[in-house]
């Protein structure tokens, strides 16, 4: 059940190099994976964000906030949808982790300090605007590495069934899960 005071962010990708074409719109049981990731966060937060680029000019049924940055990287989504969300505490989700759950989202958020995320991975995680300072600082002195961010603050580290937490970073990757 969707949780209300919780705002979920889904990262709609960047240039998608390896995948070939936009990892947002591709196809798994009938659905893309942004509408996907998008049905997710609804059966989880009270509101939704989508984060990604207008100059991508990805087709989607729902708004996408542009992030505001030259930078292709998470942590420019991430941080623009942070600022965005009326909540205090957000869960993000990167379009291109469809195996995630709603379930999995919610431990995140439950367990959330600054941040909460998975032992082997920044994303999908949990992130309070507490965390915003040091995303900014880091995002402007172009230090992008999210999981780098992570040991900076205050983060619940959560050990998660790797099978949930498949990406999807080419053709043959979502063939393997479809």
């Amino acid at each position: 059940m969707a949780r209300s005071g919780l705002t979920g962010i889904l990262l709609v990708g960047g240039a998608s190099s390896r995948f070939g074409s936009p990892k947002a719109l591709a196809q798994l049981n009938g659905e893309t994976l942004a509408e996907r990731a998008w049905r997710t966060l609804g059966e989880t937060a009270g509101g939704r964000i989508a984060v990604g680029k207008q100059r991508d000019r990805l087709t989607l049924p729902f708004p996408v906030l542009d992030d505001g940055s030259e930078t292709r990287a998470a942590l420019a989504g991430l941080v623009a949808g942070l600022r965005a969300a009326p909540t205090e505490l957000c869960v993000v989700l990167p379009v291109d982790t469809p195996l995630v759950t709603p379930a999995l989202l919610q431990e995140l958020a439950n367990a959330c300090a600054d941040a909460a995320a998975p032992t082997t991975s920044p994303l999908p995680g949990a992130y309070r605007k507490t965390a915003l300072p040091v995303l900014e600082r880091r995002l402007v002195a172009g230090e992008l590495a999210l999981h780098e961010a992570l040991a900076e603050l205050d983060t619940v580290q959560l050990e998660v069934d790797a099978a949930l937490l498949v990406n999807v970073n080419t053709p043959d990757d979502l063939r393997r899960i479809g």
